[in-house]
């Protein structure tokens, strides 16, 4: 082999945005000057307090804004699980005790969450999804009991990308006077999200899916519903959630989440368009691949597919090697051997669940990014199916 063919670097091209974002540079511009002279606690009432205390309370501003809330219904949390569990359990504690309806598809920050209540006497509805993923506002409207304390259904599932009739299931909550939760990690930043518009009480929210730092997130509480505190110790955020705050992180999301709202339809055609040109790419260069999810009621970025004949975690190595980082499902469940909880409650069979990837596009993806992803998939494919006493090759 010639010197020149061998020392050509490998690509990194990175496709697993669902996982993480790559912090923007403009929101690591915001949070420079926080890295060195401004450093005061927020709390604090001397100069360096005051220096620190504007810029955070703009952040809270910026991140209401994105979201449809009023900037005192905003609460700062150090991610989107904690969010989360702060929603449900602060009903839940609030309430005593009482049943609770969520969806089988759930992240695992609610799903835990919920089968801990149920551990301490909390009657727990895991509803059905159709085979795109879509929870039937009807079967949570059946599923609602006497002693029904909270209804919590994501906004845009992380695995597939299906968005949720979240307006309709609002509605039906409100219709019985029933507090409604939403994660709405992977629907901010890609897709219209208003709180007040869609009807939700609570709603959870994660800056690092959105090109700011990990270690920062946000819960919306309407104003006027009372749960109790996750965390108990001092009097930050209204009293709301103890700890002392997260400037930088704090300061890097709201950031993000303006650079979101300016950009949201230049991002949101951008990346569509890449994801578009790589299904169909895939689609015409190999055969028997399944696409998982509802096929346009989706966010933007997301794509999840079924290599038949393949175990996800071989095909998603030997991507690796080649400079793409692709998912096999949600971060949060790596290391685990279990089928995607999400596809199997889709109804896809084992085999197809065990052989799914997850392309989540970001900003940083570019036509060429795609292309070298065209060029290189069918023949990985190929040779892992060659694999498989199983496989038949289609012609």
């Amino acid at each position: 082999m010639s010197p020149s063919i061998k020392n050509v670097p490998t690509p990194r091209i990175y496709m697993d945005n669902n996982a993480t974002t790559p912090i923007h540079p403009r929101v690591a511009d915001a949070v420079r000057p926080f890295l060195d002279g401004l450093f005061g606690n927020p709390s604090s009432l001397h100069f360096a307090g005051r220096d620190v205390k504007e810029p955070y309370e703009t952040a809270r501003e910026q991140i209401a804004a994105i979201i449809g809330a009023k900037v005192n219904d905003v609460v700062i949390t150090s991610c989107g699980s904690e969010a989360d569990n702060h929603a449900i359990k602060g009903i839940a504690y609030g309430a005593g005790k009482g049943h609770i309806i969520t969806s089988a598809v759930e992240h695992p920050a609610v799903l835990t969450c919920c089968r801990y209540l149920e551990t301490r006497g909390f009657p727990v509805t895991y509803l059905p999804v159709d085979g795109h993923g879509l929870v039937d506002p009807a079967d949570v409207k059946d599923a609602i009991r006497k002693d029904t304390i909270l209804i919590s259904i994501m906004y845009a599932n992380n695995e597939t990308g299906t968005v949720m009739p979240i307006a309709d299931i609002a509605r039906v909550a409100r219709e019985r006077e029933i507090p409604f939760h939403s994660d709405m990690v992977q629907a901010l930043g890609k897709i219209d999200v208003d709180v007040t518009a869609l009807g939700v009480d609570l709603a959870s929210f994660s800056g690092h899916k959105v090109y700011a730092p990990k270690g920062v997130g946000a819960l919306y509480i309407r104003e006027g519903l009372a749960l109790d505190n996750l965390i108990h110790g001092g009097h930050q955020e209204s009293g709301r959630r103890a700890g002392t705050e997260n400037v930088i992180g704090i300061v890097a999301f709201g950031r993000a989440c303006e650079l979101a709202r300016e950009e949201m339809n230049e991002r949101r055609e951008t990346v569509e368009g890449l994801r578009r040109r790589l299904l169909n790419g895939i689609l015409e260069r190999i055969d028997q691949v399944r696409l998982n999810g509802h096929p346009l009621q989706r966010v933007p970025n997301t794509l999840n597919l079924s290599f038949e004949f393949i175990e996800s975690e071989s095909l998603l190595l030997a991507l690796d090697m080649k400079g793409v980082a692709v998912s096999s499902g949600s971060a949060c469940s790596s290391g685990s051997t279990e089928p995607s909880h999400v596809l199997t409650a889709m109804g896809i069979p084992g085999p197809l669940c065990q052989s799914a990837l997850r392309f989540s596009l970001g900003c940083e993806n570019s036509p060429a990014d795609v292309d070298y992803v065209l060029d290189i998939l069918p023949g990985l494919v190929e040779k892992l199916r060659e694999m498989s006493p199983f496989y038949k090759k289609t012609f």
